[in-house]
């Protein structure tokens, strides 16, 4: 009988330090907590703009695609290294801006380079429609299917701001410039 209490100690602690081994440090809770308060932008800001595109041959495209589909086309001439071209291209992408667009524009990106620095990229397609100078990113042209610019010059190349502007201006904005 001696014999038989060292042996079942030993067993009881054995069983002991498996069971503490094996039971996680905290238990988690039993319902998650409230999401702390997001910070992220109503909308992701996207990278649409290719550098190494045939700028002139999209926009082309694109009026073509408008003249068979009855729309306008809508131009952005910006950077993906602009914080407010990579904004407005984001909200574009968002459920009920892509249906507006879709239904009544053909949306064509093109790089703009860095006009603020005299790096521009593809100044004339912006000549082409009779911007001669891009002053900062992102610039945004109403187009009608046979290539006139809707919108004035000073409209254009007035959305350096874009990124902080309301959805619902910019919503505004582009149902005044759809084709009825």
């Amino acid at each position: 009988m001696n014999n038989l209490l060292p042996t079942a100690l030993v067993a009881l602690v054995g069983i002991g330090a498996i069971d503490w081994a094996l039971t996680p440090a905290y238990a988690p809770p039993k319902e998650a907590p409230p999401a702390a308060e997001s910070h992220a932008p109503a909308h992701p800001e996207a990278r649409p703009f290719d550098a190494h595109a045939d700028a002139m041959a999209a926009v082309d495209a694109a009026l073509a695609r408008a003249s068979r589909r009855g729309t306008h086309v809508l131009l952005v001439m910006g950077a993906n290294w602009c914080h407010d071209s990579r904004g407005l291209a984001g909200l574009f992408e968002t459920p009920d801006m892509a249906s507006l667009i879709e239904e009544h524009f053909e949306l064509v990106y093109v790089d703009a380079g860095r006009p603020r620095e005299e790096d521009v990229h593809n100044l004339h397609v912006a000549r082409r429609f009779g911007v001669e100078r891009l002053e900062g990113t992102p610039n945004l042209f109403i187009l009608s299917a046979e290539g006139e610019l809707l919108n004035p010059p000073e409209d254009v190349i007035g959305w350096t701001d874009a990124a902080s502007r309301d959805p619902g201006d910019i919503r505004d904005f582009l149902l005044a410039h759809r084709l009825r």
